[in-house]
C-alpha cells in the first residue's frame, strides 16, 4: 500500500514559478514510476510528467516541456515537480500517481490532489 499526499500548490502569477511535492509513505516507493497529473476545471484530467522508479528517464507532456521539471528522492519518498514560466491555462488541481507499470492506463495509487492557480 501506498499513500500519496501533495503540497506545495498556490495562487502565482504568470511567469512565476511553484515547487509541488508528493510525499509517499510505504517501503515500496523506489519500485513505482511516479507521475504528476492535472485536471483543470470542466476538462478531464490530463498527464503531466512522468518519471521512472530509478529517477533514470523523464517524460513531458508538450505543454509544459522546457518549463516543468520532474524529480524523485527514493531516500526521502517524495516526488517532485518544478513549475516555471507559469501560464494561466496550468491552472488545475495537480495531481501525483504511482505506478508499477509505468504506463500509467490506470495507476495504482493516487493523491488528492493540490490546487494551482495562475493569474494573469
Amino acid at each position: 500500500q501506498v499513500q500519496l499526499v501533495e503540497s506545495g500548490g498556490g495562487l502565482v502569477q504568470a511567469g512565476g514559478s511553484l515547487r509541488l511535492s508528493c510525499a509517499a509513505s510505504g517501503r515500496t516507493f523506489s519500485s513505482y514510476h511516479m507521475g504528476w497529473f492535472r485536471q483543470a476545471p470542466g476538462k478531464e484530467r490530463e498527464f503531466v510528467a512522468i518519471i521512472a522508479w530509478s529517477g533514470g528517464a523523464t517524460y513531458y507532456a508538450d505543454s509544459v516541456k522546457g518549463r516543468f521539471t520532474i524529480s524523485r528522492d527514493n531516500a526521502q519518498n517524495t516526488v517532485y515537480l518544478q513549475m516555471n514560466s507559469l501560464k494561466p491555462e496550468d491552472t488545475a488541481v495537480y495531481y501525483c500517481a504511482a505506478d508499477f507499470e509505468g504506463d500509467f492506463i490506470e495507476a495504482d495509487y493516487w493523491g488528492q490532489g493540490t490546487q494551482v492557480t495562475v493569474s494573469s
